[in-house]
């Protein structure tokens, strides 16, 4: 039977529907992926399944009892209060249940009937053990209750906010882009931990990694619809796909037949026949049909100017190291390291909340002096920022002061462009033009920070955290122009998918979470794939190399002179054709690495195959027995060293 039940739901804002007779229903244990445009109302649907939205008409239905969380994606927390204080926030009443009851128990003149409804509802509710209950969702989310919320990070206040939520042992889990401002380990935390959660779960996300791993089904809600896939994200861009080919094909038809109807009409109908009055009156079927539809919103149009070119050094770090405070207090954020960073150069910066990212930035562009080491950088470098926090937007300016203060026009790549027409290319229509910041989302105000930010020539682009709130349609049109922009990109990002689209390398940090000072960063080539794959290899050498070594131990050393004091652990020499094999690998191996590193590069390029299906599903072939035959590979030959 389903938690939640919604049946022609309508719910609007002015005149744009965000909810246009919709029916929903979620069943226990689901966990539904809910995907849309910036400003589609995915927020507002959330909100409404939360009970802190009605809708305008329709019928909202729940089982009775139903426990529902909803934890929004920017919590407001009281700085000054402890964690332990704050995750027991949605345990309030059931705390000043169980108070009011050990009152009235002490008292014996109280009002049995009050005294037995407080216990029913503290014995209903778990209510006599609630501090266990907030201390086991710390303990599983690894929060120290004791520390202050203003102590924080932005990811550890996303860990009190879950906390909040699941503290309740809610039956329904609702949460608004839980990804946000979280680094890569914690997300791959976070979706074990609620795939692990036994309740119906319906989140928010534009990660479509994080939906690939967690999502059950998908609901995507566009132009006032809500259509659900059953599956992945995968297998949600499949079917939409197909579906997005066959409204096109119908509506191309619709369009074609109301044109021929119109030709017919203004020619004038020729008689008062049967017939010419069905054409008449089809004609205003077809009229209030092409009224009634709403067309599929358009794509963002990005561009970027990347200026002069810079020198072909952008910036070269030998040995840097650079830390902060001293004695106890002191923090290594980097320590002795060496990079060459070249125009053209797509980096993404990866590692946890408060490793030193933005730091390391700010030191390879020369903004932080290192406390040893050398960096040079080159010529010619005009830098723009994305900042993930966006604290270069005033609010209280409106979306045309923002972009191009005191003129009507933007300068492009030498040419003019009015900035209306510029903020239609990010999908902002000449009505909100003159409304004030504040008045967007959140997702709109990263578009309004991209326009912002590509409205200035630059050869250098540093963007921090670029993809929270963006939709997934936008995500996919900012990794095209970053893939085709001739200037150097910095990115720092937890979007994988995001990361292995855009980057030519990565500089990741190596530490773990009780190892965030020790400053050892190191480059890889590639992507989160590669990255991901080349730690593998090397863990596995590493046990090859181990297991090598113990093989290799000195044999007891025996009594006999004439007995050799070491012999080989297998008690065997390498044959002839064992030789010969040992002597090949290194090559086939080097090789192999070879191949895959041109396939991957092509992968990596826009229109690598020039769409061609077949070509590219036989690279993806390829690369899947090259990584087995580069695990065989290896194996062997550490057999044969051994």
């Amino acid at each position: 039977m389903a938690l939640i039940t919604l049946s022609q739901i309508q719910l609007a804002f002015g005149h744009v529907a965000l909810l246009d007779h919709v029916d929903f229903s979620l069943q226990p244990l689901e966990r539904v992926g809910l995907i849309g445009r910036n400003g589609a109302g995915k927020s507002s649907f959330l909100k409404l399944l939360a009970g802190t939205q009605k809708p305008d008409d329709g019928v909202f239905q729940q089982q009775q009892s139903l426990r529902c969380a909803y934890v929004p994606q920017e919590a407001d927390f009281e700085a000054g209060a402890t964690v332990f204080d704050t995750v027991g926030i949605p345990l309030d009443a059931l705390r000043q249940a169980r108070a009011q009851y050990e009152i009235l128990a002490c008292d014996a003149d109280a009002d049995m009937t009050e005294l037995t409804r407080l216990q029913d509802l503290i014995d209903s509710q778990d209510g006599w053990s609630w501090e266990t209950r907030v201390e086991t969702v710390l303990t599983r989310l690894q929060i120290d209750g004791a520390a202050l919320i203003g102590s924080l990070s932005g990811g550890q206040k996303k860990r009190v906010a879950l906390a909040q939520g699941l503290v309740t042992a809610p039956d329904v889990l609702l949460l608004d882009e839980p990804t946000n401002h979280l680094d890569m380990a914690t997300i791959d935390w976070l979706a074990e931990l609620l795939c692990d959660t036994p309740c119906a779960l319906l989140f928010i996300t534009h990660d479509r990694a994080f939906l690939d791993s967690v999502a059950t089904r998908i609901i995507e809600l566009d132009r006032g619809q809500l259509r659900s896939y059953p599956g992945n994200f995968a297998a949600w861009q499949a079917a939409r796909a197909l579906e997005l080919n066959a409204e096109e094909l119908e509506n191309a038809r619709a369009d074609k037949l109301l044109a021929q109807e119109e030709i017919w009409i203004r020619k004038g109908v020729q008689a008062r026949r049967t017939r010419a009055q069905y054409r008449v009156n089809q004609l205003g079927i077809l009229r209030e049909a092409r009224a009634a539809r709403r067309d599929q919103v358009g794509q963002v149009k990005l561009d970027v100017d990347a200026s002069s070119r810079s020198g072909k050094l952008v910036a070269e770090l030998d040995g840097v190291s650079k830390a902060f405070g001293t004695g106890d207090a002191r923090k290594v954020i980097l320590s002795n390291f060496s990079a060459t960073i070249l125009r053209g150069d797509k980096i993404g910066i990866v590692g946890r909340n408060g490793a030193g990212k933005t730091t390391l930035l700010r030191t390879i562009l020369g903004e932080l002096a290192p406390d040893s080491g050398n960096i040079k950088t080159g010529s010619n470098l005009q830098v723009a920022y994305f900042d993930q926090l966006r604290e270069q937007l005033d609010l209280d300016k409106t979306l045309v002061d923002t972009i191009s203060p005191g003129s009507e026009w933007v300068e492009l790549a030498g040419q003019r462009k009015h900035v209306m027409s510029y903020l239609g290319d990010f999908l902002f229509s000449p009505a909100r033009a003159n409304s004030p910041v504040r008045s967007l989302s959140g997702g709109e105000r990263n578009r309004l920070l991209l326009a912002r930010l590509f409205a200035r020539p630059a050869n250098v682009l540093v963007l921090d955290e670029p993809t929270n709130d963006l939709d997934i349609d936008t995500l996919e049109l900012l990794e095209q122009l970053l893939a085709e922009y001739s200037g150097t990109v910095f990115l720092v990002s937890h979007d994988r998918a995001f990361l292995d689209n855009v980057v030519t390398s990565l500089i990741v940090h190596e530490g773990d979470d009780d190892h965030l000072a020790d400053g050892y960063w190191r480059e890889y080539e590639g992507g989160i794939t590669d990255w991901k794959q080349q730690t593998a290899r090397a863990a596995s050498n590493a046990k090859i190399a181990t297991a090598k070594a113990q093989q290799s131990k000195p044999a007891a050393v025996k009594n006999d002179a004439n007995e050799p004091a070491v012999k080989p652990a297998n008690g065997k020499k390498l044959s002839y054709k064992d030789k010969q094999l040992l002597e090949k690998l290194p090559a086939e191996i080097s090789a192999l690495e070879i191949e895959q590193a041109e396939i991957h590069a092509k992968l990596a390029k826009a229109n690598g195959y020039n769409n061609d299906v077949g070509a590219l599903q036989a690279a993806m072939k390829r690369m899947d027995e090259i990584e087995q035959l580069l695990d065989q590979k290896l194996t062997q030959w550490a057999e044969l060293e051994a």
